[in-house]
């Protein structure tokens, strides 16, 4: 089913990419072919199912943030459309995203905001409150870090 490129290229995209400018580019002289042919490869596997989405993890440790708060809140549906707009204007925000409500949780939108200290992640939060007008919302603070890491196919060994 799959070609020896294929397997390379699905070994390669797994891992982290690069950090330079043009990490396809890097990638694919590593594969000895163009990146035009690289990104084509990686649009025919979207396309087929073969991969489903790209992930990135932002390691906020490394980066000098020691707080994260994932706060969350109560928008009317009519307004997630534009007040996903305004939060994501946070630089402090790393994510954010929309998620189903139920009956004993009616938050529907959460953010990811990263500070230096507990405080400086409410005072961003209180900002974010201000500028979106909502005031419902939650924070929830994480106790400790999990391991990220992803599956890994076609690995050696």
């Amino acid at each position: 089913m799959f070609s020896s490129l294929d397997i390379s290229i699905i070994r390669k995209i797994q891992e982290d990419l690069p950090l330079v400018p043009e990490p396809y580019r890097e990638i694919a002289e590593d594969l000895q072919i163009t990146e035009s042919e690289l990104i084509d490869k990686i649009q025919e596997f979207c396309n087929k199912g073969i991969i489903r989405r790209f992930g990135a993890t932002l390691n906020h440790r490394n980066i000098g943030f020691k707080a994260n708060a994932m706060v969350v809140w109560k928008v009317p549906d009519e307004r997630i459309a534009d007040v996903s707009k305004i939060m994501v204007l946070f630089s402090a925000v790393s994510h954010c995203y929309q998620r189903p409500t139920f009956l004993d949780w009616p938050y529907n939108v959460f953010t990811m905001v990263h500070g230096e200290t507990k405080e400086d992640c409410e005072e961003i939060i209180k900002e974010i409150s201000s500028a979106a007008n909502i005031n419902d919302y939650n924070i929830l603070y994480s106790t400790h870090e999990l391991k990220k890491s992803s599956m890994k196919y076609f690995t050696e060994g």
